[in-house]
């Protein structure tokens, strides 16, 4: 498999490169629990109106004449995670969408969700970043590595250092097909979060913001606002990390 180089602090991330080469490589399909069983919804809810299965792969789909109010969402209702590797192959056609993790149900008569998310879209921006849905915004931008801590003006609010990258964010992006099938991996390790594309880590947080740092929370698929838009979602298994 081939190395990609990341400028960051050695000694802070030490243990992390060794966790993510073993979780990336090796024996790296063991201990994976399927979460969609490829015919039907079975342990997701969401708005039937919006979700099907489609050619084996969960879809969500918008319309010109269906447009959304508020941003919808899938949510797996099986369990909470805490620790984990996430696997999952998504193809995105139009607008913008994500993966939420660590997150909580806000509303779940509209399945509204609010918490992390691994961002992916059509265009060319926002693929790969972590963005805290209906919370902090953007942590980390496509191809930074990132630490979340106080304000110590304020410590009710945040601020975001980058301290390290893991590429230039056109590289990354040329990595990423097109509305086309790509390959998404979310690690949650501790406060250490990290998105991979198609095997290339686009973003990595440090969350150490307290009281605000998310440990544990449902897991949940996302329809945007905006332009009408078709999501497909297949092959996505879970490992919890011991």
């Amino acid at each position: 498999m081939k190395t990609h180089p990341i400028r960051f602090l050695p000694v802070v991330f030490a243990g992390w490169l060794a966790f993510t080469s073993a979780a990336v490589g090796g024996d790296a399909d063991k201990g994976f629990q399927d979460l969609f069983n490829g015919k039907d919804l079975t342990g997701w809810e969401g708005n039937p109106d919006l979700w099907s299965v489609e050619d084996g792969a969960i879809t969500g789909r918008t319309t010109a004449a269906n447009a959304l109010r508020s941003n919808t969402f899938l949510v797996w209702t099986n369990g909470t995670t805490t620790d984990f590797e996430l696997r999952l192959s998504y193809k995105l056609v139009n607008g913008n969408s994500g993966i939420q993790y660590r997150s909580r149900l806000l509303d779940p008569e509209k399945f509204i969700v609010g918490g992390y998310q691994a961002d992916f879209e059509a265009g060319t921006t926002y693929s790969g970043i972590l963005y805290e849905e209906r919370g902090r915004g953007i942590l980390a931008r496509r191809g930074q590595v990132t630490q979340v801590k106080p304000d110590p003006a304020d410590p009710d609010k945040h601020v975001v250092e980058v301290i390290g990258s893991v590429g230039e964010t056109g590289e990354l992006q040329a990595n990423i097909r097109g509305e086309d099938w790509n390959d998404y991996t979310i690690i949650a390790n501790g406060n250490q979060l990290t998105h991979l594309i198609n095997g290339r880590v686009t973003a990595l947080v440090i969350d150490e913001h307290p009281g605000r740092a998310a440990s544990t929370g449902l897991l949940a698929l996302q329809l945007h606002t905006g332009p009408p838009m078709t999501l497909q979602v297949k092959n996505i298994r879970l490992r919890p990390l011991n």
